[in-house]
C-alpha cells in the first residue's frame, strides 16, 4: 500500500526509549535480545514435527511435570540471549529449581531480572496446538556489581518495568508491555523481523467468551461454579450463553481474549488449594499485560499485582480479562467464599 511504513520491534523499542527520560537504552537492549531468542524458539517449533525435537526429554522439571524437548530447547535459548545481552543479572525460569546467576562481571552489573515460562502451553506440543513464552522483568533491588539474590525476584507485579508473551500459532506474535500500554509485533518470516501489528491493544470491557477448564468443576469454588453457570444462562439470549473457549494453553487462551473480550479462569480446587498457575512466570505478566489494555486480573478477591511473593514457584488462582467480567466473577465469588490469597 502506498505510503504505508513498516515498523520493525527494534525501531519501536528505539523510538520508545525517548519516553522514559531516565533510560539509557539497557532494557532496549534486554528487549532485544527476548526477541533474538524467540526467533530461534519459533524456527524450532516449526519444525517440530519434521525433526526429533517433539516428545519427552526425559526430565522431569521442578512443577513436577515432564518436561519436553522444546521446554528444554527454549529454556536454553532464552537463557543464553539474556546472558549475552548483559543487561539481565539473573534469570527465575518455570524449568530451574533455583535462580539462575552469572559470574561474569557484565552480567553482574546487569540492573534487571528476567522472569520466564519458556514454553507455555507444552502439553499441546505434539498435537500443533499454539505454544508461548511468557515474560516479566524487574529492576534489580541488590547492588550492581554483585550477584542477583532471592529477594530481587521476590517483588510484587506492580514493580515490574516489562512484562510479555510470544505466542508461536499461525502466526508469530510478541506482544509486550512497559507501562505505556500493549503493543503487539507479527513475525514477517520473508524479512525475520518483528512489525507492528497492533497498536495500543485495548481489550473490550465486555465480551461473550469464558475460557476455563470444566473438567475440575467438580472441585471449583461454589462462587466459580456460579459464575460458569451465569455464563451458560439461557435466561437472556441477548448477552448469553456465552461462547465456551479453552486451549489449555495460557498464552493462547488469553491472547484471545484480549483481542475479542472474554474471560479467563482458573481458579483453586481440591487437588490444587493454593491454585495452579505460577505468579511470577504467568499471573504477573499476564496481569500487566491484562491491566494495561483496560482490563483486569485478580483472584477472585485480591489484585494479582498486589500479592507480595513468599517463594519462587508460588502458585496463585487467577481471573483475567475483560473488565466488566472480570467484576462480575468477583461479585459471584464474594457472595460465596473469598478466594485465599496466596
Amino acid at each position: 500500500m502506498k505510503g504505508y511504513k513498516v515498523i520493525t520491534l527494534t525501531t519501536f523499542l528505539i523510538e520508545s526509549q525517548a519516553e522514559f527520560p531516565y533510560a539509557k537504552g539497557e532494557l532496549t537492549r534486554l528487549l532485544y535480545h527476548v526477541m533474538v531468542a524467540a526467533k530461534m524458539v519459533n524456527k524450532k517449533v516449526n519444525k517440530a514435527g519434521l525433526v526429533d525435537i517433539i516428545g519427552e526429554a526425559g526430565e522431569v522439571n521442578v512443577q513436577g511435570e515432564d518436561q519436553k524437548k522444546l521446554d528444554v530447547f527454549a529454556n536454553d535459548q532464552f537463557i543464553a540471549a539474556l546472558r549475552s545481552s548483559g543487561e539481565c543479572c539473573g534469570i527465575a525460569s518455570e524449568e530451574n529449581q533455583e535462580i539462575i546467576t552469572f559470574d561474569d562481571d557484565l552480567s553482574r552489573d546487569g540492573n534487571y531480572i528476567f522472569c520466564m515460562d519458556p514454553l507455555d502451553g507444552s502439553s499441546n506440543i505434539d498435537v500443533n496446538v499454539s505454544i508461548g513464552t511468557i515474560f516479566s522483568i524487574y529492576r534489580r533491588i541488590s547492588p550492581r556489581g554483585e550477584r542477583a539474590v532471592l529477594d530481587d525476584f521476590l517483588q510484587p507485579g506492580t514493580k515490574q518495568v516489562a512484562a510479555g508473551y510470544i505466542i508461536y500459532g499461525s502466526s508469530t506474535m510478541l506482544v509486550y508491555t512497559t507501562g505505556r500500554g500493549v503493543f503487539g509485533f507479527t513475525l514477517d518470516p520473508s524479512i525475520g523481523e518483528f512489525c507492528l501489528s497492533h497498536h495500543d491493544i485495548k481489550t473490550p470491557e465486555d465480551g461473550t467468551i469464558y475460557s476455563i477448564n470444566e473438567g475440575n468443576a467438580h472441585e471449583f469454588p461454589e462462587g466459580i461454579k456460579k459464575y460458569v453457570a451465569y455464563c451458560k444462562d439461557i435466561d437472556k439470549p441477548t448477552h448469553r450463553p456465552y461462547s465456551a473457549r479453552y486451549i489449555g494453553s495460557l498464552v493462547s487462551d488469553f491472547h484471545r481474549n484480549l483481542l475479542k473480550g472474554g474471560i479467563f479462569l482458573y481458579p483453586h480446587t481440591e487437588k490444587n488449594p493454593e491454585g495452579k498457575l505460577r505468579l511470577l512466570y504467568e499471573c504477573n505478566p499476564i496481569a500487566f499485560l491484562a491491566e494495561q489494555a483496560g482490563g483486569k486480573a485478580s483472584t477472585g478477591s485480591h489484585r494479582i499485582m498486589e500479592i507480595k511473593p513468599h517463594s519462587l514457584h508460588q502458585r496463585v488462582s487467577i481471573i483475567t480479562g475483560s473488565l466488566h467480567m472480570v467484576e462480575k466473577a468477583e461479585a459471584f465469588i464474594k457472595e460465596q467464599e473469598p478466594i485465599k490469597l496466596n
